[in-house]
């Protein structure tokens, strides 16, 4: 008998229908013997509904009393689903019972809208899996010490769902989304888009965190941590489709890779329209500065992802650093009353139309010339590059948003990644 973590988007959740045919399929795994969790996402556009209700009642801010607020609002949609799924389980026959995150309890700090998981409570989940239930928990959510609801942030169910496999030590942990696995690049930019039947924890980490929306990067990182087995296949086969053949379906996301992988020198092209970028011009060139600027900008609870600094003129320098576009309008906020005055400039500036595109793979390691490829097949299309931001096995460039498609359909030509390996 096997241990196994299913976890279900919102598109799969979304309509009784289809919650009846994820009921469906969780009991054909059950019934062929194995102990099974489910971690299921609120119905599809219920979380944005929710919040949208909160913008009009009152005003977006960053106060800590509102964002706790908007944790025990944002939470109920997935009360909703694990609710219903239950219920749909026991009309199949099968026993199963609902937990919210802070019944497990899944303990979490206290950063409300993006907390991070800190320990899962195992035992009531195995006393009822023992009991020969199935168990299903609510995903995206948890309790702080105080007993404060919070909420992981979004894509946090797929992030409640490997740390509750690593939690209980599954078998394996299958994450059921509205694709059949990850691709080579978004298939809707690039039609020629190629399934990965495997992918490494590492480029699958680079991946996601250069903005593939297959899974949310916190996930990635705990299933690499814990070495939680980790597939994404689709929802939407049959559910009725033989359990040996639906358990090796999608992308497998591997620990090491293979000698096919290693044949691949880029697995993937990745790209995040989320970004924004800011600049801070004409500030003092010297040590500490970087600290100056950033140490603010992380004291506001803000994440900073691809960072310049020019070569300094006349004791001066700028200095530019990308933000999800959402802490855009704060970031701004922050720099112009806790920097500026500081550091004898007022010179800020931002741009919300840049765009991240992103070339991964672990062949990059062993492999020179890559980064001359890419930046080749954008200077052929006439692509400016804004900045550069590299890793082992990965290389980023920030350009106007108005060009992400065509430098994606580029660089995945460039790199021949519509053509199978072999």
């Amino acid at each position: 008998m096997a241990l196994i973590v299913h976890k279900y988007g919102g598109t799969s959740m979304g309509s009784t229908e289809r919650i009846r045919n994820v009921a469906r399929r969780v009991a054909k795994w059950a019934r062929a013997g194995n102990q099974m969790v489910v971690v299921p996402s609120a119905m599809s556009g219920e979380t944005n509904r929710l919040l949208g209700l909160a913008k009009e009642v009152s005003p977006a801010g960053s106060d800590p009393a509102m964002q706790r607020e908007l944790d025990m609002l944002a939470a109920t949609g997935e009360q909703v689903s694990v609710g219903l799924l239950a219920l749909a389980l026991q009309a199949e026959g099968v026993p199963a019972i609902s937990f919210t995150g802070w019944q497990v309890p899944v303990r979490t700090n206290n950063a409300y809208t993006k907390a991070r998981i800190e320990s899962i409570d195992d035992q009531r989940v195995r006393a009822e899996l023992d009991a020969g239930k199935v168990v299903i928990i609510a995903g995206f959510q948890g309790i702080d010490n105080d007993g404060h609801i919070t909420t992981l942030g979004r894509g946090g169910s797929d992030t409640s769902a490997v740390a509750v496999a690593a939690a209980l030590k599954a078998a394996e942990c299958l994450i059921f989304t509205d694709v059949d696995g990850v691709y080579t690049t978004d298939p809707r930019v690039v039609p020629e888009a190629r399934r990965l039947a495997t992918v490494t924890f590492e480029e699958m980490l680079e991946m996601a965190s250069m903005g593939s929306k297959i899974l949310q990067i916190r996930s990635v990182e705990f299933a690499g941590k814990y070495q939680v087995p980790l597939r994404v296949l689709s929802s939407f086969t049959p559910w009725d489709i033989p359990l040996a053949q639906e358990a090796v379906s999608g992308t497998l996301i591997t620990f090491e890779g293979d000698e096919t992988m290693e044949s691949a020198v880029v697995s993937g092209i990745a790209f995040n329209r989320d970004e924004a970028k800011i600049s801070v011009l004409g500030v003092p060139d010297r040590p500490g500065i970087a600290y100056q600027i950033l140490g603010a900008v992380a004291d506001a609870n803000i994440e900073v992802d691809v960072i310049i600094q020019n070569v300094s003129h006349d004791g001066k320098t700028d200095f530019s650093f990308t933000v999800h576009r959402n802490d855009y309008a704060r970031t701004i906020d922050v720099l112009k009353a806790k920097v500026v005055p500081t550091l004898g400039t007022d010179r800020v500036e931002g741009d919300t139309r840049i765009c991240k595109v992103s070339i991964v793979g672990i062949g990059m390691r062993s492999h020179v010339g890559i980064a001359s490829k890419m930046f080749r097949a954008l200077s052929e299309e006439g692509i400016n590059i804004q900045m550069i931001s590299t890793s082992e096995i990965k290389t980023s460039v920030v350009i106007d948003e108005k060009y992400m498609e065509l430098a994606v359909r580029a660089l995945h030509r460039a790199f021949d990644l519509d053509q199978p390996i072999g």
